[in-house]
C-alpha cells in the first residue's frame, strides 16, 4: 500500500494530470459546441414544423366553412380547374404575343412614310406606292355618310370593341354554321389595319394569332379615331391605289371630300374584295356591291332607307380608263427595297426607276394564270409563282400570286417553301469545286445515315451512275452519299449562301435533296450565278432613284459594288454542261424552248407534291416558277417536270423573241442549230394542247438603234461639264 505522504508517489501523479486536461480543453469545447448547435437546429426545425402544422390546421379549420357539397361542389371544381387552365393558357398566349409585338418596335407609323413613284425600265409610269399618293384628308373632313358606309360594311361594333369583337365573332361564327360556309367574317377593323400595317396576307393560324394581338395593341396606343383614319389612308383599294382618298382620285376623279353618296358606297364596297368589285374592272359588280352596302346602312340604322334611295335609282359611274396593269407584286417588292435603300435620304417623295419590262411582266402573269386556269384543277393546284432576272442582275418580271385583288401576300419573295430537287445544284456545285467532274461516277444505292434513309422517285436505283445521269435524273441517293462520304452539310450550306440564298439554311442532313425552305426569288438569284460564268448575280430591283428636283441620289451601277466571283470558271462550266442536259435526257423535257435555244436548268419536287418547281436559264434570263397551295396540302402528283416546266417554257420563249442570243458559258454548242422546219411542225402541236399563242414582243427600238442610244450615253458620261468646255474656249 503507498503511503501518500511519501515525497516519491505523491508528487510526480499531480503533473501528469494536469498535463492530460490541458490537451482535452479544446477537443470537448469543439464538441460541446457542435452538440448545442445540433440541439438548437433540431429544436428550431421541429418547432417551426410544429408552428406550420398548427398554422395549416388553423387555415384548413378557417376554409372548412367554405367547403361545399353536393351539385355546388361540382361547380367549384370547374372554377378552379378553369383558372388553372386560364393561367396556364395565359403565359401560353403570353408566348405567342411576344413575335407579334416585336413589329411594333420602332417608328412603324412612319415605315411608309414614302411618296414613291415607281418607272419601268424605259421610263414609264407604272405605279406608287407609300401611305398615300393623294393628299391626306382628315377624319373629321371626310363625308359623313362615307364613314358611316364604311362602318356598317365593315365593323358596326367598331366604337363598342377592344379590338376584337367577341359578340360579331359569335354571330358571324353562328351565320356560317348556318349557311354552311363562309358568308360573314368575324374580324375586326382594327384587326383589318394590324394585318395591313404589320402583316401579311399569308392564311396561317400563326398569322390570326398575332393578327388579335396587334389589334389589341393598337387600341391600347392608339384612339378610335386614329385607327380609323389609318385605316382609311392604308388599305388596297384596287386598280393599284391604297387609300380611300386615292382611290377617289383614280376611280372618279374628284377629291374624296366631293363624292357623292353613291361614290362612297362603291368606295366602301371595296375593302372587301379590291379585284373583285373595282368598277374599273367590273363595273355592274361594282354596282351591286354598293347597292349592299346601302341596305347595310339601313340595317345598322345609321341612314334611312328614304336617304339611299336616291342613290339606289342613280349608282356611281366611273372615269373610263383603259386597264391599268400595274406590277403589284414586284412594286411592293420595290417598295421595301426602297425603303431599305431611302433610309438615309432627307427626301420622301422619290422618284424610281425600275427593272421591270412590262412585256416580259405580262407574258409571266399571263403564264402563270393561263396553266393555273388550264390545269390547275387537274393538279390541284392555287397558286403560282415566278421570277425573271436577266444576266447582269436585273428582275424583270416578278409574279407573286395567282390575284394580287384576292391575295397580296407575295410567294415569291415571302413564301418560304421546300426546292426539293432544285436545291441539289448546291451540293454539285461543292463537288465540282472539290475536284470532281460531270463524268465522275458515283454509286446510286440505298443508303442510310443515321436513322435516315432517303428513296429515290418510284424507289429505282441505277447503279454506278455518273453525277451528270444523276442530275439530269434527279437521284436522290447520290448527293447525299456526296454529302456523307465527301464533304459534309457545312459546305452546301455556305454555297447556297455565297450563290444568293438570302433565307436561312437549316443544318440538317437531308437538305443536300431540298427539304431547308427557300423563296422562289432565292433561287432565281442562285441559278443566276451560273449564266454569269460563276460571278454574283446581283439581283436588284431598283436602278436608280431620284428626288423630284432631279437629284440623283442612288444609282445601282455607282453605288452597288462590283460583282464577286462565287464559284470558279472551272466548276460553273462543269455545272453548265450537266444542267443543259437536264431539259435534254433528265426531267425536264418540257422546259425546252423553240427554235431549238439552249437552256440548262433543274426540276424539284417536294415529298407527298406539296410543291413543284422548275429554274433554268439561257445566257439571257434566268426563270424560276413554283406552283403549289398556300395550306401546303398536297397536289395531284405534280412534279416540276410537268406545269412548272411547260410554264417556263411559255415565260422564256416569248423573252427570247426579237432578242440577241448570248452563250451559256462552258459548254459547247451554246446556240441553237436552226431547223425551221421541226418548229413549223411543232407549233400546232402546242396549239392543240392548248398552250399560248407565240407572243409577239413589243419592241420599242431596234438593237442597233438601242446600242447607238447606250452609246451616245456613255460618251455623255464622260464627257467634260459643259462650263468647263466654255472656259476653256475662253483661255
Amino acid at each position: 500500500m503507498e503511503d501518500p505522504s511519501n515525497p516519491e508517489n505523491g508528487p510526480k501523479a499531480e503533473p501528469e494530470t494536469r498535463k492530460d486536461s490541458g490537451a482535452e480543453k479544446p477537443r470537448r469545447r469543439k464538441r460541446y459546441f457542435f452538440l448545442r448547435l445540433d440541439s438548437w437546429i433540431d429544436s428550431t426545425l421541429w418547432n417551426a414544423g410544429f408552428r406550420l402544422a398548427e398554422a395549416w390546421e388553423d387555415i384548413t379549420i378557417f376554409f372548412r366553412r367554405f367547403r361545399v357539397r353536393g351539385w355546388k361542389r361540382i361547380v367549384f371544381e370547374l372554377l378552379g380547374e378553369g383558372l388553372t387552365l386560364g393561367a396556364a393558357g395565359s403565359v401560353v398566349m403570353l408566348m405567342l404575343a411576344m413575335p407579334a409585338f416585336e413589329a411594333t418596335q420602332g417608328d412603324w407609323r412612319n415605315r411608309g412614310n414614302f411618296a414613291v413613284t415607281f418607272l419601268d425600265r424605259y421610263g414609264n409610269v407604272i405605279g406608287h406606292r407609300g401611305i398615300i399618293h393623294e393628299n391626306s384628308v382628315p377624319v373629321d373632313q371626310l363625308p359623313d355618310y362615307f364613314i358611316k358606309a364604311v362602318l356598317a360594311t365593315e365593323d358596326r361594333r367598331f366604337f363598342d370593341h377592344f379590338g376584337i369583337d367577341v359578340i360579331g365573332l359569335f354571330r358571324a361564327v353562328t351565320v356560317n354554321a348556318q349557311a354552311g360556309g363562309v358568308v360573314q367574317g368575324g374580324s375586326t377593323l382594327t384587326q383589318q389595319l394590324a394585318k395591313n400595317i404589320f402583316l401579311s396576307n399569308e392564311r396561317s393560324i400563326d398569322r390570326k394569332i398575332k393578327e388579335a394581338f396587334l389589334a389589341i395593341w393598337l387600341e391600347a396606343n392608339l384612339s378610335k379615331k386614329e385607327i380609323l383614319s389609318l385605316y382609311l389612308d392604308r388599305t388596297y383599294m384596287g386598280g393599284g391605289t391604297f387609300g380611300a382618298a386615292a382611290a377617289a382620285q383614280f376611280y372618279f376623279g374628284k377629291s374624296i371630300t366631293d363624292v357623292n353618296l353613291a361614290e362612297a358606297a362603291m368606295l366602301a364596297g371595296l375593302f372587301k374584295a379590291p379585284a373583285k368589285y373595282a368598277p374599273h374592272v367590273n363595273l355592274p359588280a361594282a354596282r351591286a356591291r354598293a347597292n349592299d352596302v346601302l341596305s347595310n346602312l339601313v340595317q345598322s340604322g345609321l341612314m334611312t332607307e328614304g336617304q339611299v334611295i336616291a342613290a339606289r335609282r342613280n349608282p356611281a359611274s366611273v372615269v373610263d380608263r383603259a386597264q391599268i396593269d400595274s406590277p403589284d407584286y414586284f412594286l411592293d417588292w420595290a417598295f421595301d427595297e426602297v425603303q431599305r435603300l431611302a433610309v438615309k435620304f432627307p427626301e420622301r417623295s422619290l422618284i424610281v426607276r425600275t427593272t421591270i419590262d412590262m412585256g416580259l411582266q405580262k407574258a409571266a402573269e399571263d403564264s402563270v394564270q393561263s396553266s393555273l386556269m388550264e390545269f390547275g384543277e387537274r393538279y390541284h393546284a392555287k397558286q403560282g409563282a415566278s421570277v425573271i432576272i436577266e444576266n447582269g442582275g436585273a428582275v424583270r418580271a416578278m409574279v407573286g400570286g395567282s390575284d394580287y385583288g384576292e391575295s397580296q401576300f407575295n410567294r415569291a419573295t415571302k413564301a418560304l417553301r421546300q426546292p426539293g430537287s432544285s436545291f441539289k445544284i448546291y451540293t454539285y456545285s461543292v463537288a465540282m469545286e472539290n475536284g470532281m467532274t460531270p463524268t465522275s461516277t458515283i454509286v446510286d444505292a440505298p443508303i442510310t445515315w443515321g436513322n435516315w434513309s432517303p428513296h429515290n422517285y418510284e424507289n429505282r436505283y441505277e447503279g454506278k451512275v455518273t453525277l451528270t445521269q444523276a442530275i439530269a435524273q434527279s437521284i436522290n441517293t447520290v448527293p447525299v452519299r456526296l454529302a456523307k462520304e465527301k464533304f459534309g452539310i457545312q459546305p452546301i450550306r455556305d454555297m447556297a449562301k455565297a450563290l444568293g440564298v438570302e433565307t436561312p439554311i437549316r443544318n440538317d442532313k437531308t437538305i443536300p435533296i431540298g427539304t431547308s425552305e427557300v423563296t422562289v426569288l432565292d433561287q432565281a438569284t442562285a441559278y443566276a450565278v451560273f449564266p454569269a460564268d460563276g460571278m454574283q448575280s446581283r439581283r436588284h430591283g431598283i436602278d436608280q432613284i431620284t428626288s423630284y428636283g432631279g437629284k440623283v441620289l442612288y444609282d445601282f451601277n455607282r453605288d452597288e459594288p462590283a460583282a464577286k466571283r462565287v464559284l470558279s470558271e472551272k466548276a460553273t462550266s462543269y455545272m453548265n454542261q450537266m444542267l443543259t442536259q437536264v431539259p435534254v435526257i433528265g426531267t425536264g423535257r418540257k422546259a425546252a424552248l423553240d427554235n431549238g435555244i439552249v437552256i440548262g436548268g433543274k426540276t424539284g419536287t417536294t415529298q407527298a407534291y406539296r410543291d413543284a418547281w422548275f429554274i433554268g436559264f439561257t445566257g439571257n434570263y434566268t426563270c424560276a416558277v413554283w406552283f403549289g397551295n398556300d395550306d401546303y396540302t398536297s397536289t395531284n402528283n405534280m412534279t416540276g417536270g410537268t406545269l412548272p416546266a411547260m410554264t417556263f417554257k411559255k415565260i422564256m420563249d416569248y423573252a427570247h423573241q426579237g432578242v440577241v442570243l448570248k452563250p451559256i458559258p462552258g459548254i459547247s454548242n451554246p446556240f441553237p442549230v436552226q431547223k425551221p422546219q421541226a418548229v413549223a411542225a411543232k407549233k400546232p402541236a402546242d396549239a392543240a394542247n392548248g398552250g399560248l399563242p407565240p407572243l409577239v414582243r413589243p419592241r420599242s427600238l431596234s438593237v442597233d438603234s438601242t446600242n447607238i442610244l447606250r452609246d451616245i450615253g456613255e460618251r455623255l458620261k464622260a464627257a467634260a461639264p459643259l462650263g468647263a468646255q466654255k472656259v476653256a474656249t475662253a483661255e
